[in-house]
């Protein structure tokens, strides 16, 4: 072999060469007359010149291919060489690449190679700025401040972003896991981590964007009725404290006519909505500068705001002008407009208000300024119940007992009440929004490293803006009116905007379009979102959400989000909206961050996260929930009980055996639908079938059967598992699965197979053997066995029986499975119109009366409803059965022996068959009394010829017989047992056929095999004349144990 090689690039090949290998049909070997291991031209020559690998050909094959490669060029199909793959692991991409497809993708790259995508900033930073910002901090974080003091918004700031934070971190692990698919968070998250976790995140994510998008619209409504044009109000209040609920008609009507344009809007021109995305961030950027500026104005030159206080009591200056009760005229003083609110009238004697009597008109500083000590006012909170007065602490204020707070009077009250989780629910949606960078991951020139930087720097500036804000503005404005929330004791005024510089409209403008932008955005996002949901058909009845317009837009979509935005936007409160929006968001966060935890605890090998900063830790063998089931799995398996179940738990647990023909398809695919109207998707199914070879000369077509199966079973609904064995023997086969089919506890107490029609074929000759040894083998391993005779004649899962009925009858009692079978059946909606009737057997001495009133009072402890019926029959027609071995779970008695038949031996019967027909009877007798060879031959019993002796006329020239058992005179050669048990085949069939000729399906019990092995074919045609002319039948053979108790 050679010491050293030359590596040299293998793309520069240019003809090909080196997939020359995978041709060749044999090793090839050393040069005729070589020795193995000389050196070829290029071996152990650093210099080489050639930039091909083996470039020099011996015969055809090149040097390095024969002696380097031989020993795998017959494994190339199926595994290249890595210098292959190199160059396609290289180039992934994850679009699909057909001939074609490829092409058209590679030409748009390289069109689209002039402009570049967006980066960090750009495409993840700026976005994620945008929606994390907004109407919160504009319209309620100076109330929460007031409300909560400086210190407990601190502290609920700082828990809602350390919340983002932390899910952000999760985020950026799963983003960094693998290639970030196109299609936003959604898709990323389903994708990695499976459909559980992503249906479950997305559902949420697109609840709450929803509802986000109706908080934005009524943020807009509340800007513009309360701050920009309160005249443009439709209905006005009814009398005094009447503002408030035509405020809250007001933004109902405004909301649901800005919805509809919205939606309108999204409708014809989405592409406008993301161009003006850049317009509405500049709103948010302005109007935050603005407050900064504010501040820092207001360290040396503070605005002149006055508040006016009666008392310690907060007033609202909507109706007065003057802080005063009188006023400097000509003749004198005079009242002001704050006495006529207060007072009947102008004339000393007027009757007022005895608080406004008492307590004196004051005024102070609404935004004292930044160094002012404000701050150490506002450290604490100042909660309160709805109707409160806003009342400043420290100023002396004249109580007045037993005060009426009549409506009218212009105090500033508090609307709801408060208190801290009230205040976390409202400040939350605030910092949501963590997710719009990764919304964007299509268009980013790198998402690894993207969505975690750009997302993890928007929340540490965001939390900086949010928590300085709070401190700045408990620094700079007066506790009661951060408590204002509406601005009532500025004049209507927006509180942070008379904190802005250079003027409050920077901040009423800015804040109106950047809301009503948001507000655009979530109904631009919600819809495409439920779109990739219902695509994904996790959800099936939503579906139909996945179809839009012919340009892919999501039309239905958009109306379903339209209409569950147009209720947060009935709820008419921000207030009210923001805690619904918050759960939302939580349960989204909660997921992604259970998704990544698991990952971690579990240590999945899939799981390598290039952000190595995440808080979880890493596992996974698939998707995310995935581990987390194996793991879950293995634990319920070492704990379920090796030995019986009680019977009130016990249920079938089947093994389905299929038979495949030569393509291996499944023969009797109605086997498959029966198993899935019996499990209803409950309990173990284990479909298992046999191969007849050897695993090295049939693994290809033991794979390919194994796909055929499991799509049969996905169509045909069937939940379970596939097991296929690949065996010498069929029989062998069979009984391995039997065996060893199952793990642990989940093992399998039930077999369900086809009768084998073809077993008097002369191609078959073993079917019967087989079918005889797996009866054997369930009896064995102590399962029960089902065998469903005309399979092909059971109903699919899509069809329906509108009536009919389900007969059991019930000759011995075997466990119950009987009786449980029907009941599960009729649990499935194709057998669920279906009735069910039991009958069982009375022989001439039973009391046939008695009998019925004991089945019906059992069946009603059993909770079973069905019809009972008891069948006579004279007597000595089934004398091995009774009534009382039925119900003490006994068995009838084995069949006698029989014997198998060589083709030879076929030929003495038929010849022994003919001379006994044309013999006389006498000479028939004289045989019959004389020892004779012939007492060991038995005749195998034909279907034509039970049909035949079934139709016989009793009166021909035999004499007849004095019972249904006495031995007729020309069979006076044979064994009366295979006598008696034909004709308990043929009278019982007879009796089965008159009752349940047309019920839907006709359950029998199944007689155990022959004790001896010799003559299994006899046993065959009993159970063939015992089902013959029936539709539908399953033979059932039970377990011995019993499975119905009619104990609770």
């Amino acid at each position: 072999m050679p010491t050293n090689f030359t590596v040299v690039p293998v793309e520069a090949r240019a003809d090909g060469g080196q997939d020359e290998g995978p041709e060749q049909t044999e090793a090839p070997g050393p040069p005729e007359g070589g020795e193995p291991n000389c050196p070829s031209p290029g071996d152990g020559n650093p210099g080489e010149s050639s930039p091909f690998i083996g470039s020099v050909e011996v015969g055809g094959e090149t040097a390095f291919e024969r002696k380097s490669m031989a020993l795998f060029e017959e494994e190339m199909d199926s595994n290249p060489m890595v210098s292959s793959l190199l160059n396609k692991l290289a180039n992934y991409t994850n679009l699909s690449q057909g001939a074609a497809e490829h092409e058209e993708a590679e030409d748009s790259r390289r069109r689209q190679a002039k402009s570049p995508r967006m980066g960090t900033f750009i495409g993840v930073y700026l976005p994620c700025l945008q929606n994390i910002l907004g109407v919160i901090l504009f319209l309620r974080l100076t109330w929460i401040v007031g409300a909560a003091g400086v210190l407990e918004s601190f502290l609920i700031v700082s828990v809602c972003c350390t919340c983002t934070m932390l899910t952000a971190i999760s985020m950026s692990a799963i983003a960094t896991n693998g290639v970030v698919p196109a299609g936003g968070s959604y898709y990323m998250i389903s994708r990695s981590l499976g459909p559980e976790f992503g249906g479950a995140v997305g559902l949420c994510f697109y609840l709450g964007t929803t509802f986000a998008g109706a908080m934005y619209i009524l943020g807009t409504i509340e800007i513009f009725l309360t701050y920009i044009s309160p005249s443009a109000a439709v209905v006005q209040a009814a009398g005094a404290g009447g503002e408030a609920t035509a405020l809250l008609h007001n933004m109902r009507i405004y909301g649901t006519c800005t919805l509809a344009l919205m939606v309108m809007v999204v409708f014809v021109g989405v592409k406008y909505v993301n161009k003006l995305a850049l317009v509405f961030l500049a709103c948010v950027v302005l109007s935050i500068l603005a407050i900064y500026a504010g501040v820092i104005k207001t360290a040396f030159d503070p605005p002149d705001i006055p508040i006016c206080l009666l008392g310690n009591r907060t007033l609202s200056r909507r109706s007065f002008d003057v802080c005063a009760k009188v006023h400097a005229a000509d003749n004198g003083s005079a009242a002001t407009a704050l006495w006529g609110l207060f007072c009947n009238s102008s004339t000393a004697s007027t009757s007022c208000d005895p608080y406004f009597a008492q307590n004196n008109v004051t005024e102070i500083q609404g935004i004292p300024g930044v160094v002012s000590g404000a701050l150490l006012d506002n450290l604490w909170s100042a909660y309160a119940d709805k109707g409160v007065f806003v009342e400043k602490k420290g100023v002396p204020s004249v109580p007045v007992p037993e005060e009426s707070r009549a409506g009218g009077l212009p105090y500033v009250l508090t609307d709801i009440m408060t208190y801290f989780t009230m205040l976390v629910g409202i400040y939350f949606p605030s910092v949501t929004g963590i997710m719009a960078g990764s919304n964007r991951s299509g268009d980013l020139k790198d998402a690894q490293k993207s969505i975690p930087t750009g997302t993890i720097l928007a929340i540490v500036t965001t939390s900086f803006i949010y928590l300085s804000c709070i401190v700045l503005f408990g620094a700079c404005i007066e506790g009661v009116i951060l408590r204002d929330k509406f601005g009532e004791a500025l004049q209507g005024n927006l509180v942070i905007g008379m904190l802005a510089w250079p003027s409050p409209w920077v901040i009423v403008i800015g804040s109106f379009f950047s809301t009503c932008g948001a507000g655009l955005q979530s109904l631009t996002g919600a819809p495409r979102l439920l779109q990739a949901i219902a695509r994904d058909g996790i959800v099936p009845f939503l579906q139909v959400f996945g179809h839009g317009k012919a340009n892919g837009e999501p039309t239905w979509a958009l109306l379903l989000t339209a209409l569950i935005c147009e209720t947060g936007i009935l709820i008419a409160s921000l207030d009210g909206v923001a805690p619904i929006l918050s759960m939302f968001f939580l349960m989204c966060y909660m997921f992604v961050n259970l998704a990544c935890a698991l990952q971690t605890l579990l240590r999945t090998p899939n799981w390598r996260p290039r952000f190595k900063y995440y808080h979880w830790a890493e596992k996974e063998w698939g998707d995310g929930i995935r581990g987390l089931s194996l793991n879950a799995a293995r634990y319920a398996l070492l704990h379920v009980e090796h030995g019986p179940l009680h019977t009130k738990n016990w249920r079938p647990q089947v093994l389905v055996m299929l038979n495949l023909d030569a393509e291996q398809h499944v023969k009797h695919p109605r086997l498959l639908s029966f198993t899935s109207q019996l499990k209803a998707g409950k309990g173990l199914t284990i479909v298992g079938s046999v191969l007849e070879g050897t695993f090295l000369d049939k693994h290809v077509e033991a794979r390919r059967a194994e796909e055929n199966i499991r799509a049969l079973m996905g169509t045909e609904k069937a939940k379970g598992f596939c097991q296929l064995v690949v065996s010498s023997s069929l029989r062998d086969g069979m009984s391995h699965l039997i065996q060893s089919a199952g793990l642990g506890g989940m093992k399998h107490n039930t077999v369900l197979m086809a009768w084998p029609e073809a077993w008097k074929r002369e191609d078959s000759p073993f079917s019967w053997k087989n079918f005889v040894d797996t009866v054997r083998d369930t009896t064995a391993a102590q399962q029960a066995l089902l065998v469903a005779k005309n399979v092909d004649l059971f109903p699919q899962n899509q069809e329906r029986f509108s009536d009919g009925y389900i007969d059991v009858w019930w000759i011995v009692h075997d466990g119950g499975l009987l009786m449980l079978l029907p009941f599960l059946l009729r649990q499935h909606k194709v057998w669920r119109r279906c009735q069910m009737r039991i009958f069982t057997v009375a022989q001439v001495h039973d009391n046939s009366i008695q009998m019925k009133k004991d089945l019906q009072t059992f069946l009603y402890h059993l909770r079973i409803s069905a019809e009972v019926e008891v069948v006579e029959m004279v007597e000595n027609d089934i004398s091995a059965f009774t009534y009382e071995r039925t119900l003490v779970m006994e068995q009838r008695s084995q069949m006698l022996k029989q014997m198998q038949l060589s083709k030879t031996e076929q030929e003495r019967e038929a010849q022994l068959i003919h001379d006994r027909n044309t013999i006389s009877h006498s000479a028939m007798a004289a045989r019959t009394q004389a020892p004779s060879t012939l007492d060991k031959v038995q005749m195998t019993w034909t279907k034509e010829k039970l049909v035949a002796e079934k139709h016989r006329n009793k009166d021909a020239s035999v004499s007849g017989f004095r019972d249904l058992f006495s031995l007729k005179p020309e069979w006076g050669s044979l064994d009366q047992s295979n006598v008696r048990r034909m004709h308990t085949a043929v009278k019982l069939n007879g009796v089965v056929l008159d009752k349940s000729q047309d019920a839907q399906l006709v359950l029998l019990n199944m007689p155990g095999p022959p004790r001896n092995r010799q003559g299994d074919e006899n046993y065959m045609e009993f159970l063939e004349v015992l089902t013959e002319g029936l539709n539908r039948a399953l033979l059932v053979r039970g377990s011995g144990r019993e499975v119905v108790t009619i104990y609770s």
